[in-house]
C-alpha cells in the first residue's frame, strides 16, 4: 500500500482529502502543524508522496520543503491559496513536484497523486523537468527553458546526461573519475578541460553571476558539486 504524508492545518480539509485517498487504496498521515512537520522533515523518505500546504501556522510549506529536500527527493505536490505564475515558481523552484492553487478541483487531485506516485515506480530519474535558478530543464526533450523571458534553449544529449547525473547527486562532490566512468565509461574519453568546459556552459546558462556560482562548484582536486 502507498504511503501519503498530508501535511494540512484547516481540518475539515485535511479529513476530506484523507478519506479521499484512504477510498483510492492510499495509506495516509495527516500532519496539521508546521512545527511538527518541520521537526519530522527527515522521515519523509518513508512516504512515497508528501502534500503540502505552502501556508501553514507556525512553520511557511515552503520552509519545510526545503528542510524536507535535505533528506529525500519524495515527490511534494503543494496546496496554496497563492497561485500566481510567481508563486508556482517559487514552489518549484525549492523543490517541489507539482503545485496545485485552492479551490481544487478534488477529481483533479487524486489524478495528480495517482501520476505522482506512479511516476516513481515507471522510472528511476526523480523528474522529467526540474527547475534550476530561472530555468526549467526537460530531460525528455533535452531543452532549457528561460522562465522569465519563455525562450528555449537545446541541449546536446551529453549535456542532459550531465544535468541529471549532478541533479541525481544533489550536494554530492563528483570526481572526475565518476563523470568518466558513467558518461563516457570506455568509450572515448575527454580531457579534463573537456569536462570543465561543460562545467563553464552551465554557468553561463544557469547562474546570474557564472564567476560566483550558486548551482556548479569546482572542488579543487577532485571534481564538480551541484547545489540549489
Amino acid at each position: 500500500m502507498k504511503k501519503i504524508c498530508l501535511i494540512e492545518d484547516e481540518e475539515s480539509l485535511a479529513d476530506l482529502i484523507r478519506m479521499n485517498l484512504e477510498l483510492e487504496g492510499y495509506r495516509v498521515d495527516v500532519i496539521t502543524h508546521g512545527t511538527e512537520a518541520f521537526l519530522r522533515a527527515f522521515e519523509m523518505e518513508q512516504f512515497d508522496l508528501v502534500i503540502l500546504d505552502v501556508m501553514l501556522p507556525e512553520v511557511s510549506g515552503l520552509t519545510i520543503c526545503k528542510e524536507i529536500r535535505k533528506y529525500s527527493r519524495v515527490p511534494i505536490l503543494f496546496l496554496s491559496a497563492k497561485g500566481t505564475t510567481q508563486d508556482r515558481i517559487a514552489g518549484l523552484k525549492i523543490g517541489a513536484n507539482d503545485y496545485l492553487p485552492k479551490p481544487f478541483d478534488l477529481e483533479e487531485l487524486l489524478l495528480r497523486v495517482q501520476v505522482l506516485v506512479e511516476g516513481i515506480e515507471e522510472t528511476t530519474t526523480p523528474l522529467e523537468k526540474v527547475i534550476i535558478g530561472n530555468h526549467q530543464v526537460d530531460f525528455s526533450t533535452f531543452e532549457v527553458k528561460n522562465l522569465q523571458t519563455g525562450e528555449n534553449i537545446d541541449l546536446s544529449k551529453r549535456e542532459i546526461e550531465l544535468l541529471k547525473m549532478f541533479y541525481n547527486r544533489i550536494g554530492v562532490v563528483v570526481s572526475r573519475e565518476d563523470i568518466l566512468d558513467e558518461l563516457w565509461g570506455n568509450d572515448q574519453f575527454p580531457t579534463a578541460r573537456t569536462i570543465d568546459n561543460y562545467i563553464l556552459s552551465f554557468r553561463k546558462l544557469f547562474e546570474e553571476d557564472p564567476k560566483n556560482p550558486k548551482f556548479f562548484h569546482s572542488i579543487r582536486g577532485v571534481g564538480y558539486k551541484f547545489t540549489l
